[in-house]
């Protein structure tokens, strides 16, 4: 859909006239499953760009409330959710706006505090009570669930990508992963741990954002951060700081395998800088595995 700032300004206007007055602005980084907007200096609107995510809304509405209090750092809350309209097929919400920059490593002081931070945060987020929590499913596209799910997806991708990645490390780390499953009771998982969901200021982590494939299950996924934005001596930092057994690090380099190969299919002829680092993460897992 064109969601734009007029259809966002027509929706707030018609359901929500107490923030009628308050500017609306597009932000400098945007998400592909929700549009989100700047509310006035406070808030923000998101808007799912498709129906396939619509029903993430509620769900961040129902539980973010319920897990903020036992995460040590913020996350956005749910103040109001919109209605479906005659302009708009879908629920949409307004919430709490969070300050600050994309995790890069510019933004980044110490990389070592900043990987410990990491794990504290899925390390408490783990600890939650689950009763009631979404399983994985359609609505989080199955995180948290068996990595089996992709199974044909990613050997299609490693067959596609003959020649341009190391096709039989990418099948041994692919069959490492698929070899185990979570064997504990589930778990709290964000579901999308990358660095654009997570906001820095002063060079620390001050956030974790975009809760869309939120859920419990088995927490592997969550690991992904370890290859895409952590090396060397703070991604061993990670390792030490949260305790799970080496098969959840095998499905997590599964889970990172998996995202870098669809990843490097897609822009391999049109976005080379994106390209350029699924294949590093590619060749950082494969790497690893190798060891």
């Amino acid at each position: 859909m064109d969601i734009n700032i007029s259809l966002v300004r027509k929706l707030v206007e018609a359901q929500f006239s107490e923030w009628a007055d308050l500017p609306i602005k597009s932000v400098d980084i945007d998400g592909h499953d929700n549009r989100t907007f700047r509310l006035g200096d406070t808030m923000s609107v998101r808007m799912p760009s498709a129906e396939c995510y619509s029903g993430q809304v509620v769900k961040e509405h129902k539980w973010l409330r319920q897990l903020t209090p036992h995460l040590p750092i913020p996350i956005p809350v749910t103040l109001a959710l919109g209605n479906p309209s005659q302009d708009y097929p879908w629920q949409w919400s307004i919430n709490q706006w969070l300050e600050g920059d994309n995790a890069t490593i510019e933004h980044i002081d110490d990389f070592n505090l900043f990987a410990s931070s990491l794990a504290n945060f899925l390390s408490d987020l783990q600890k939650i009570d689950t009763t009631g929590g979404p399983p994985p499913g359609k609505h989080n596209f199955f995180r948290g669930g068996p990595l089996a799910t992709y199974d044909t997806e990613t050997r299609d991708t490693i067959e596609r990508l003959q020649g341009k990645i190391d096709t039989n490390g990418a099948i041994a780390v692919w069959e490492t992963a698929l070899d185990s499953k979570w064997q504990a009771d589930p778990v709290w998982l964000h579901g999308d741990f990358s660095a654009d969901n997570l906001l820095v200021q002063h060079g620390r982590l001050m956030a974790v954002i975009d809760y869309g494939c939120l859920g419990i299950g088995d927490p592997a996924c969550d690991l992904t951060i370890c290859w895409t934005l952590l090396y060397g001596e703070n991604r061993e930092r990670f390792y030490s700081a949260l305790p799970l057994d080496i098969e959840t690090w095998e499905r997590g380099r599964g889970w990172a395998l998996w995202k870098g190969l669809i990843t490097l299919l897609k822009n391999t002829d049109t976005n080379p800088r994106v390209a350029g680092r699924a294949l590093h993460v590619i060749n950082e897992v494969i790497a690893e595995h190798k060891i």
